[in-house]
C-alpha cells in the first residue's frame, strides 16, 4: 500500500512543478508568444520581471507542440506590456535580451500578491497584437520570510493587541492626570472665590465704619 502512495506522489510531482514554474503560451497570427516571470516562484515585494518570447509558429504542429526557436528580433519598439491587477494597471516598455534572440523582458516590482494579467500590445511586422495572458500567481512574501514566524497573521494580532493595551493604559493615565489637574484647579478656584468674598466683606465693613 505504501508503494502505491509513493508511486502516485511521484506521478504528481511533474504536474505540481509545472503549475509553480510555468510559462503561458498563446499565438497571434503566425507567431508563438510565451510569457512568464523571470524569477520563479515570484513573491510580492521583490523586484522581478516579465519575460516574453516571440517566435514563428511551425506548420503542422498544435500550440502545445510548439517550441520557442528562431526568435523574432527587433520588437522592443513595436511591442509593449501592460500589467493589470484588479483596477490597477501599468504599461511597461520591453527590452530585448541580447543573448537570446526573440526574448524580451520588462522589470517590475509586484507589491501585492494575486493573479496578474499581462496584455501584450502592438505589432509584430504586419500582425496586430492585442493579447491577454496570465503568468503564474504572485505569492505573499510573508510565506517565505525567515526567521519570522510562519503564522504571520497570529503574530500580527498579538502585536496589535499588545499595542492596543499599551495605548489604553496610557489613555487611562492621561485621564487620571487630567482629573487630578481639574481637582487642583477647582480647589484653586474655591480659594480665589473665598478670597474675593473676604475682600468684599472687608470693604463693606470699612465703608460702614466711614458712614458711622
Amino acid at each position: 500500500m505504501n508503494f502505491i502512495y509513493l508511486a502516485l506522489f511521484l506521478l504528481l510531482i511533474p504536474g505540481l512543478i509545472g503549475n509553480v514554474f510555468a510559462h503561458t503560451v498563446d499565438s497571434v497570427g503566425d507567431f508563438r508568444l510565451e510569457i512568464g516571470w523571470m524569477n520563479e516562484p515570484v513573491v510580492s515585494g521583490e523586484t522581478n520581471g516579465i519575460e516574453l518570447f516571440v517566435s514563428p509558429l511551425e506548420p503542422g504542429l498544435s500550440l502545445e507542440e510548439q517550441e520557442f526557436k528562431n526568435g523574432v528580433t527587433g520588437l522592443e519598439k513595436s511591442l509593449k506590456l501592460q500589467l493589470v491587477l484588479a483596477e490597477d494597471k501599468i504599461t511597461l516598455p520591453l527590452d530585448e535580451d541580447h543573448n537570446i534572440p526573440g526574448k524580451y523582458y520588462a522589470f517590475v516590482n509586484p507589491t501585492v500578491s494575486g493573479f496578474y494579467q499581462a496584455n501584450v500590445l502592438g505589432d509584430i511586422g504586419d500582425t496586430k497584437v492585442s493579447l491577454s495572458m496570465h503568468p503564474p500567481k504572485v505569492s505573499e512574501r510573508s510565506y517565505i520570510e525567515f526567521p519570522e514566524p510562519s503564522d504571520m497573521t497570529l503574530n500580527q494580532l498579538i502585536d496589535g493587541h499588545t499595542t492596543l493595551v499599551g495605548e489604553i493604559n496610557h489613555l487611562n493615565e492621561s485621564v487620571s492626570e487630567l482629573e487630578k489637574s481639574n481637582q487642583q484647579m477647582n480647589i484653586g478656584y474655591a480659594g480665589v472665590g473665598l478670597g474675593l468674598a473676604g475682600i468684599a466683606i472687608a470693604l463693606f465693613s470699612l465703608r460702614k465704619k466711614k458712614n458711622s
